[in-house]
């Protein structure tokens, strides 16, 4: 397996999928990677890494009775390597929900596009 991930055109998000998924169990994850919206920033120039700026995703029961930051928390306690190591992850945009917050959120978009 770690010479599959070796391999991989995306190890940093690999990393991030497994990490979180063994640890919090999400019934959706979303991982996108925005680095090349910021290369051109000015703390960018030199890096070489193309996985630096990521949004995520996460529906989890982990995050049930958590608030938003205590639910950022866990997850950047999970990618803490990741993100202090250089070249590593440098932004992380984070989506936190509960599966009744994603059933929620469902059921108004469906309500607004009745209207």
């Amino acid at each position: 397996m770690a010479s599959s991930t070796s391999s991989s055109q995306t190890p940093m998000e690999d990393i991030m999928r497994e990490k979180i998924t063994r640890s919090l169990a999400p019934s959706t994850l979303l991982i996108r990677n925005d680095s090349h919206l910021h290369s051109h920033h000015a703390p960018m120039q030199g890096v070489t890494s193309k996985e630096t700026h990521f949004h995520v995703t996460i529906t989890s029961d982990q995050f049930v009775k958590k608030m938003q930051p205590a639910r950022h928390r866990m997850v950047y306690a999970l990618l803490k390597e990741e993100m202090s190591q250089e070249g590593g992850i440098h932004a992380l945009q984070l989506r936190t929900r509960t599966l009744e917050e994603e059933d929620r959120e469902k059921e108004r978009k469906a309500a607004a596009k009745q209207a």
